[in-house]
């Protein structure tokens, strides 16, 4: 009863003022609601962004520490490793194709071996191998 007689002897301009204050008290609390179901609508849409922006970041971080890494050993007056995988790799590679090649020129030179001993034959001479007489 208190209370009602107190905002019974205000003037007008404190309780519009009053009014206006509720009301922006429950635009508030209604937006915060709609504003909290936005978050966690976006939360739930943007999780797939945020792990594939981790794999991002996450490779990006271990390219970072290998650049770092070889930088530091740079520095440090330390060559670098041998790729000893790569080399292996085209020595391999190199002997494929050598022994592709030995391979394609020793059925080239039989070729040409068996175009040699053909043997011809001269009909004109009465002796021939074709045994014709003449």
């Amino acid at each position: 009863m208190f209370g009602s007689t107190l905002l019974d002897r205000r003037s007008k301009p404190e309780r519009v003022a009053d009014q206006a204050w509720q009301h922006l008290l429950s635009a508030a609390g209604s937006a915060g609601d709609s504003v909290r179901d936005a978050a966690r609508s976006a939360r739930r849409n943007s999780s797939g962004i945020a792990d594939d922006a981790t794999d991002l970041v996450g490779s990006a971080a271990e390219e970072a520490r290998r650049r770092a890494s070889l930088a530091f050993d740079a520095l440090a007056g330390r060559r670098p490793a041998l790729p000893w995988t790569l080399l292996i790799a085209a020595a391999l590679a190199g002997a494929a194709i050598g022994w592709a090649a030995g391979t394609a020129a020793r059925a080239a030179g039989s070729r040409e071996r068996d175009i040699d001993e053909i043997e011809f034959v001269d009909v004109d001479r009465p002796n021939s191998p074709a045994g014709l007489d003449g």
